[in-house]
């Protein structure tokens, strides 16, 4: 991608001197005379970084400007220049987060030198966040089985376009990694994905999330706040569980894939943007479609291409792998001993259902490496609930002795305790699991009778 550079300087000559010496680098240049014409510009679009002349008019301007990049784009570097520099005011520039000063008259040389340096270390400074990020996930589509190796064939194909992705499946089966590694094999890989769970974000706040708001657009807005849009200029968004926002919110998603524009909350200026769109969901937009849930519009634009991600009863031989990494991961970081998977075993789980896919298998390994006292993990240490017998034998000859109501309602407090215990207790990752949102959830559990464990929820 084009890096973009914006020159702020009253003297003409200067900009003109300076964006040819970078136009001429490769570098996209914009220019700006006046501190409220670079704070305009600021409030369209985010440059990769900012040369700056401190004194325009006064020094307290040029420092305005500083302080409002290093405010709401802390990312963006600075290279403050001034033909009133002295020791104090260079060291003010940098504690106020200048990246350099430069002094008049200046040097090609210099100028073009510090502003490699400057967009090096950003782009080192976004490297470590992508792999601060990425520290609790998988790096790997993990699996050889045949359903995979379609899948990342057409992965790769996909992620060399800057193509809408869809990408469909079932709760559990790594929707997330398959944008992650979309993105990765992307020209826009050198910055990073920018995640939004519209399902995790309640109505009255998507709007904000996904285009930012102005200062003193609702209560509580004390400062202007970049949104998702924003942050993912040059880069991709991915909007997980796309399915569950509101049609009005949809209508203005459409809109931004169209137009690549938006208005931020409460605000009035178009921002224009370079996003790619990657979306996922676990339900079937055509049935959301007809049942008016879903805009039809919205989903020819998102489905431009669309990738439908295999649960894991359809990939069964890749399940010892997939088991072993698991392994090898919980141990390194959970620093246990060693310790391994026993053949027999590993046969066991591939003729489990999985209803969980992927994410379950990841917290039964798991489970099973904590708990297990000896090397080997085998079926002697496996809880009843690993076992496909002890599953299948949960529904028993005892349901059909109750009423009807009674009886569904014994399964489903079997059913809601069994996929707590799987994914670890967790609210967040239960409600994913079974694709239901948080506080559905929480109504559904004090319904069936968990208060006990309500009362004693503390995430």
């Amino acid at each position: 991608m084009v890096e973009t550079i914006l020159v702020v300087d009253d003297e003409k000559d200067i900009r003109l001197t300076l964006g040819g010496l970078l136009a001429d680098e490769g570098y996209l240049v914009s220019q700006a005379s006046s501190a409220p014409e670079a704070l305009e510009r600021l409030d369209v679009s985010a440059p990769s970084l900012v040369v700056l002349d401190l004194w325009m008019g006064g020094a307290e301007h040029g420092f305005e400007v500083l302080g409002r990049i290093k405010e709401e784009f802390p990312q963006v570097p600075v290279i403050v220049v001034s033909g009133h520099g002295n020791v104090e005011t260079a060291v003010k520039a940098v504690k106020n987060g200048a990246y350099d000063f430069i002094e008049k008259p200046l040097s090609a040389d210099k100028i073009l030198l510090s502003v490699q340096r400057a967009l090096s270390f950003r782009r080192l400074e976004t490297e470590n966040q992508i792999l601060k990020t990425r520290g609790s996930r998988p790096q790997l589509m993990i699996g050889r089985s045949r359903a995979m190796v379609e899948l990342m064939k057409t992965v790769e194909m996909v992620a060399r376009t800057p193509a809408s992705v869809l990408i469909c499946g079932e709760n559990g089966v790594g929707k997330e990694l398959v944008a992650h590694t979309i993105h990765s094999l992307s020209q826009r890989a050198d910055k990073p994905m920018i995640e939004l769970n519209c399902a995790a974000i309640p109505e009255e706040l998507v709007e904000s999330e996904l285009f930012g708001h102005e200062k003193g657009a609702f209560t509580g807005a004390s400062n202007r706040r970049q949104g998702r849009f924003d942050m993912a200029n040059r880069s991709t968004l991915f909007l997980d569980e796309i399915a569950d926002m509101s049609l009005k919110t949809q209508a203005k998603i459409l809109r931004i894939i169209q137009e690549q524009k938006f208005e931020r909350v409460g605000g009035t200026k178009t921002v224009s943007v370079d996003v790619r769109i990657i979306a996922a969901t676990n339900k079937d937009l055509l049935v959301e479609i007809g049942s008016g849930r879903f805009r039809n519009d919205l989903y020819y634009r998102l489905n431009v291409v669309s990738v439908r991600v295999p649960p894991l009863r359809e990939r069964t031989e890749d399940i010892p792998e997939l088991a072993e990494k698991f392994l090898d991961d919980c141990l390194t970081v959970n620093n246990l001993g060693p310790k391994k998977l026993d053949p027999d075993f590993l046969g066991r789980l591939r003729n489990r259902p999985w209803p969980g896919n992927v994410r379950e298998l990841k917290n039964t390994i798991e489970r099973l490496a904590i708990t297990t006292p000896g090397p080997v993990i085998d079926r002697d240490h496996a809880e009843p609930r690993d076992e496909p017998e002890a599953a299948a034998a949960c529904v028993g000859p005892e349901y059909m002795s109750l009423p009807y109501r009674e009886a569904k309602a014994e399964f489903e407090r079997l059913y809601f305790r069994s996929q707590l215990q799987v994914h670890g207790e967790s609210m967040t990752q239960t409600a994913e699991a079974v694709g239901l949102d948080r506080t559905s959830l929480y109504k559904k559990l004090k319904a069936l009778g968990f208060k006990d464990w309500l009362e004693g929820f503390n995430g």
